[in-house]
């Protein structure tokens, strides 16, 4: 991974907090104010935990970055650029930033997501998507008089794709009435289960009524879901978990919180 000066100055600017042993000497030391050591080490274990191996080259490159900085912060305080309200509020939401992710992050090191979460999300997810996803097709229209005539047209040998045209969903009828693959949940109930009762090439032979109209549906083809193995997964699982744990216990302290 290519070290930047742009990465560097990132990771400062972020303010990242991490656990480290740190060396007691400064890393240098900009007319007469120390730079610690502590400021080297938090940004090197940043990028190692980006990818980036700890090198003399690596120390070197945040050594100079956090020199420039000293300089420019010096500049800054000498023209009083502090005390500007301005720049004392985003000091303060910076700071906020900071001590939120430290106290967020101690929060997930007591509450940490298990193994045994992640796999019953992973069971859950897999439940929810159902065992068959189904291509079908159909025609929506007002009345189930209108329904039964097209059915009757149907089976009398015209064509669903012409006959689509007719149909009150706007989404589909210029595709021939086709609705794409999905599993079967994703419709309302009574189109779901006329949808579930066919099979590859059937047509229903009595309209379906939902609370859009009546539906003639035919079933174009259908395939089992084969979700990925969950060590695919596992990390996408972990961070989505973690997230909700997160908003989860933020929606609580804020219904605790006086709010006015």
């Amino acid at each position: 991974m290519k070290l930047t000066r742009c990465r560097i100055a990132v990771a400062l600017a972020t303010g990242i907090l991490c656990q480290s042993v740190f060396a007691a000497d400064p890393v240098a030391t900009v007319n007469g104010q120390h730079i610690p050591a502590e400021r080297l080490e938090i940004i090197v274990n940043e990028q190692r935990g980006q990818g980036q191996p700890d090198s003399p080259q690596l120390r070197e490159a945040v050594r100079e970055e956090l020199i420039r900085r000293e300089v420019l912060s010096q500049a800054a305080q000498a023209a009083g650029t502090q005390d500007k309200p301005a720049v004392q509020t985003q000091l303060e939401l910076a700071r906020q930033a900071i001590v939120i992710r430290a106290y967020l992050q101690d929060y997930m090191a007591a509450n940490p997501v298990s193994d045994a979460d992640i796999e019953k999300e992973y069971e859950s997810i897999k439940g929810r998507l159902g065992g068959t996803e189904y291509k079908p097709r159909h025609i929506l229209v007002e009345t189930e008089d209108e329904a039964q005539q097209i059915i009757d047209r149907l089976r009398a040998g015209e064509d669903f794709a012409e006959l689509a045209k007719q149909s009150k969903d706007p989404g589909s009828r210029d595709k021939g009435g086709e609705l794409g693959w999905s599993t079967a949940d994703l419709y309302v109930p009574p189109f779901a289960e006329a949808l579930a009762s066919l099979e590859k090439g059937q047509m229903t032979m009595e309209p379906v009524q939902s609370d859009f109209g009546y539906h003639i549906i035919e079933l174009l083809d259908e395939r089992e879901v084969e979700p990925p193995p969950i060590a695919e997964v596992r990390q996408e699982l972990k961070q989505h978990l973690e997230q909700q744990r997160v908003e989860n216990h933020m929606n609580a302290l804020r219904e605790k919180a006086t709010i006015e």
